[in-house]
């Protein structure tokens, strides 16, 4: 008998392979994941594995298509070969980096010197077990958590003037998440003057608990965008919050995503 978990729940087994075990088990799918990784051909099962048995409704038997059914070809076929930077990974840049991931963005260039704290855990998407991480690796395995085929580039640095061009140079669409104004005008800047072709989508003003309604996307200049509410910032007397943090970050995953498949 050999105890595996079977799609979320334990399960002891006496098949000896993963085919068998799926006719045994769940005979109308055909995409077989093991520990979380796409098996194409049979396997032993082994104590400890974990399997999981889905459908895929494109009807190609795969799972990155799976995840993906419920996007049009179009969208697919434009995000797919897609590169968008995030300069920090805190409340909006942790959040909107796992939208771009559900939605199909091919490949994230992400940035933050900063570690997981406890202080972050009411807003940015992050897990106890990443507590004391560097931001930049807990966000590589949320983001592999939900999409494994997504390309993950990592800067663990404090973004400059110096580094941003270099960095950020073969991004598609740039989205500034920083906390304080000084550094957010830095990006602003730096990206006018050094990469003044790529599109920057900014957050501004998502603080407390205000009428969720006042969160806006106002497109500024011709490659600038600001999303938000544009006055409520982290020193409100309310703090920062989850969900209006989260309605920003919406905005502004949304806005590249009009960006990449040119909804201008």
């Amino acid at each position: 008998m050999t105890r595996i978990t079977l799609n979320g729940y334990p399960y002891d087994t006496e098949e000896s392979t993963l085919y068998g075990l799926r006719t045994k088990t769940f005979p109308d799918t055909d995409v077989v994941l093991v520990d979380g990784v796409q098996a194409t051909a049979d396997l032993l099962v082994k104590d400890g594995m974990t399997v999981f048995f889905g459908k895929d409704p494109t009807g190609k038997g795969d799972m990155h298509s799976a995840m993906k059914a419920r996007n049009s070809i179009a969208v697919k076929e434009g995000l797919k070969n897609a590169c968008v930077g995030v300069a920090g990974l805190g409340g909006l840049g942790s959040n909107i980096c796992e939208f771009l991931t559900r939605a199909g963005v091919g490949k994230l260039v992400i940035c933050d010197f900063d570690r997981v704290d406890l202080s972050n855990m009411n807003r940015q998407n992050y897990l106890v077990r990443h507590l004391g991480m560097y931001k930049t690796d807990a966000t590589e395995e949320m983001v592999h958590g939900m999409d494994p085929f997504v390309k993950v580039e990592k800067h663990t640095v404090m973004l400059d003037e110096g580094n941003i061009p270099g960095i950020f140079r073969d991004c598609d669409v740039v989205c500034e998440a920083f906390d304080r104004a000084e550094n957010k005008a830095m990006i602003l800047t730096t990206m006018a003057t050094e990469l003044p072709d790529i599109p920057l989508v900014c957050g501004n003003g998502m603080g407390g608990t205000d009428d969720p309604n006042r969160m806006v996307t106002k497109q500024f200049t011709d490659t600038i965008t600001v999303c938000g509410d544009g006055t409520t910032g982290i020193e409100t007397t309310d703090g920062v919050m989850a969900p209006r943090v989260n309605i920003c970050a919406g905005h502004m995953a949304n806005r590249v995503l009009q960006i990449l498949q040119r909804k201008d």
